[in-house]
């Protein structure tokens, strides 16, 4: 029996229930053993989506900077012919969140990996930033030191002007605030920024506007999830 690996998206916002496909409860019903980036938030995830899943019927494996380790036991699922369920903590696997590890691993075993539909904070936001959605790159994280971070931020905006396309980046939560500040005062007045908060939630905010622009504004991104997305004017 050949395994079935199901890279399961999770909602961004935890009360936005709608925004995933009921296919995705099937193919959890169809799985015997579920990896997950968290298993509390994963376990909470899929009672919210369906309350009939029995979630103690799986076998369950916490990948939360462990994947290396799981590699062999992953590997074992699979031989046996287990159905596999991969879950990260907020979108989609292997996307700026675990998983890569384990479905590379599941490539090199011909098991067959089934990719399915659902929200991803970095398309979402590149979707309505009106930036170049031909041409882009996702680079994590900045730096933290300061210093470097201006140097990063410095890069991506010649990189953005000469390829003509968007960076895309994310920061902790409580630094937001820094980061955006510091893009103003890096960046030249022409560059777009794109600042897309709380996506799918309630309070969603998705803003694209020049530096120039920016520091016209007042605001307050602190503790929010947050995607920055850049545009350097050609």
């Amino acid at each position: 029996m050949n395994a079935l690996i199901y890279l399961i998206p999770t909602v961004l916002e935890e009360s936005a229930t709608q925004t995933i496909a009921p296919y995705i409860i099937d193919a959890v019903k169809d799985c015997q053993v579920i990896f997950a980036e968290n298993e509390r938030t994963a376990r909470r995830f899929l009672k919210s989506i369906c309350r009939e899943i029995v979630i103690d019927d799986y076998e369950w494996f916490t990948i939360h900077k462990a994947e290396t380790e799981l590699l062999h036991t992953f590997k074992q699922k699979i031989t046996a012919g287990k159905n596999i369920a991969i879950v990260s903590e907020a979108g989609c696997p292997g996307i700026a969140d675990p998983g890569q590890i384990l479905i590379a691993a599941a490539q090199q075993m011909n098991a067959t990996v089934k990719p399915l539909v659902g929200p991803s904070s970095i398309l979402l936001a590149l979707m309505a930033s009106g930036m170049n959605g031909q041409q882009f790159e996702f680079v994590g994280y900045l730096p933290i030191d300061n210093t470097e971070r201006t140097k990063a931020i410095a890069a991506l905006e010649i990189s953005s002007q000469k390829k003509n396309s968007t960076q895309i980046f994310i920061e902790t939560p409580y630094r937001n605030n820094q980061m955006l500040e510091q893009l103003l005062k890096t960046c030249r007045p022409s560059t777009r920024i794109c600042v897309a908060a709380e996506l799918t939630g309630a309070n969603e905010y998705i803003k694209t506007k020049t530096v120039a622009d920016w520091k016209k504004e007042k605001t307050d991104f602190h503790k929010k999830p947050v995607i920055f997305l850049l545009h350097a004017a050609v």
